[in-house]
């Protein structure tokens, strides 16, 4: 990017966008859900927009049922109700930054906004935010600091387009309190498109957020892809990009649909794709699987599936930007401490085969399948040593098996019949000191493994051809 150019809001000027190297060099980011909806804890972080429902909800249980007993009837105990035992009272930023460092991670993007309209900074546009109710502190713009300080960079990701469509209004709720409209909107039709007063208050907090925290990554999620916000998706790029042009910084615009390619970097929700990308992606998603944040009984992923996902995407021309919930309190699960421990782990020893790599000429090998598409990743089966993923970076192609192969793997497209391999001039496993036997013949190389595994979950073979 040249500071003596100007995007205009349309998609022709923002095809002249690039991904930054740096995006595509960190590979992993941190995501944080976190807000009055922690207080409850039950389920999902939808719990505002169900405890309003008496149904059966998509989420699983019936969350109105649940409040009324657990808590109290809409009417005497809505969700604002909540903000006051939000407290954060044993949050400690630095020591979360320090967790998201030993986790391998290069970028922060907290939840600066969610669905329920609650900013989690010091928003001059409303009232109802962290830093006036609640902790009461600018809980993202500490978070910058910390991240900042720790020489990580730092994101904000913005849900409030769906905020019009979220709450539900009856006479006898909370909702319908001309008081609260400017929390939970005036009533409308759920299906109503957002208003024009909606539209430009979202559209102020939007270019507010950017202004405030000169964010190296700008997330959204899908709320903004109705019709109605349209005209607002090339705005915001252009004013975000031509922002970061005169702060000297190089910024990455998330979206996950109504965008053209090569405009912004496409995010896939709890999902992967299937081969490689040419345009640049990520995928976010969770260490658990019921909730984005903090909920008793989650259902915690293993170690494997989060470092096997991490390899899969990364080989694919994408990044993983993984999310974890902390609870109201500020602390962040143990489960959820540990799966990032592990996961920094694998990265102290294989993570040359990971930062700063490209994807090779075909991403990999193996039997197991991935579905392609958002909220997929339930349907996917587990890799096995049998799967193969390969990166290159500095002359040296890295393939890494998802499992341990047993005493050797072949790896077909090393062959030197594969129309992709070439003639291999010396093979070494990541974080062993053992040499490595190995011979190539037509239909593969196969490569002997050392006698003591280096790690565990997956293996690396850093890979020398000539020529």
């Amino acid at each position: 990017m040249t500071t003596d150019f100007r995007y205009e809001p349309n998609w022709d000027s923002l095809q002249n966008y690039e991904v930054p190297q740096w995006f595509m060099n960190d590979k992993l980011g941190i995501f944080i859900h976190w807000g009055p909806y922690s207080v409850p804890a039950f389920d999902n972080e939808w719990y505002p927009r169900f405890m309003y429902r008496d149904e059966i909800s998509r989420k699983g249980p019936n969350y109105h049922q649940h409040h009324t007993e657990t808590w109290g009837h809409p009417s005497k105990f809505g969700y604002k109700d909540f903000i006051p035992l939000f407290k954060a009272e044993n949050w400690d930023p630095a020591q979360w930054i320090d967790l998201f460092r030993k986790a391998g991670a290069r970028y922060i993007v907290p939840v600066a906004e969610h669905h329920d309209g609650f900013p989690m900074y010091a928003s001059t546009h409303t009232r109802w935010n962290a830093a006036q109710m609640g902790p009461k502190r600018d809980v993202c713009k500490e978070l910058e600091r910390e991240t900042r300080a720790a020489g990580l960079k730092f994101g904000v990701s913005s849900h409030r387009a769906f905020n019009w469509r979220y709450y539900s209004y009856a006479p006898d709720f909370d909702t319908t309190d001309p008081g609260l409209e400017d929390l939970y909107n005036p009533p409308h039709p759920e299906d109503a498109p957002a208003s024009w007063d909606f539209i430009q208050n979202w559209y102020a907090r939007t270019l507010e957020m950017i202004d405030y925290f000169r964010p190296d990554v700008l997330w959204f999620d899908f709320g903004w892809h109705f019709d109605e916000f349209a005209p607002y998706r090339p705005q915001v790029a252009a004013y975000y990009y031509n922002r970061a042009l005169e702060w000297g910084s190089e910024p990455v615009l998330q979206y996950k649909d109504k965008f053209p390619d090569g405009v912004a970097v496409y995010d896939v929700e709890r999902g992967k794709l299937d081969d490689i990308r040419p345009h640049y992606w990520q995928t976010d998603t969770a260490v658990s699987y019921k909730a984005w944040s903090y909920i008793e009984n989650d259902e915690f992923k293993s170690a494997a599936t989060i470092i096997h996902d991490l390899i899969d995407i990364v080989s694919k021309n994408g990044n993983l930007l993984l999310n974890v919930g902390p609870r109201a309190d500020g602390v962040i699960p143990a489960e959820a401490s540990q799966l990032l421990l592990d996961l920094g782990a694998w990265l102290d020893v294989n993570g040359e085969a990971i930062y700063g790599t490209r994807h090779w000429e075909r991403f990999g090998e193996g039997d197991t399948e991935v579905v392609v598409g958002h909220l997929t990743e339930r349907s996917n089966q587990p890799f096995t040593a049998k799967d193969v993923r390969f990166t290159q970076k500095d002359g040296a192609l890295y393939a890494i098996t998802l499992g341990w192969p047993g005493s050797e793997a072949a790896i077909a497209s090393l062959g030197s019949g594969s129309p992709v391999g070439g003639r291999v001039s010396g093979v070494s496993m990541l974080g062993s000191d053992e040499p490595i036997a190995w011979k190539q013949d037509e239909n593969a190389l196969t490569v002997s493994t050392p006698s003591r595994r280096p790690c565990d979950h997956a293996y690396t073979f850093k890979i020398t051809l000539q020529g």
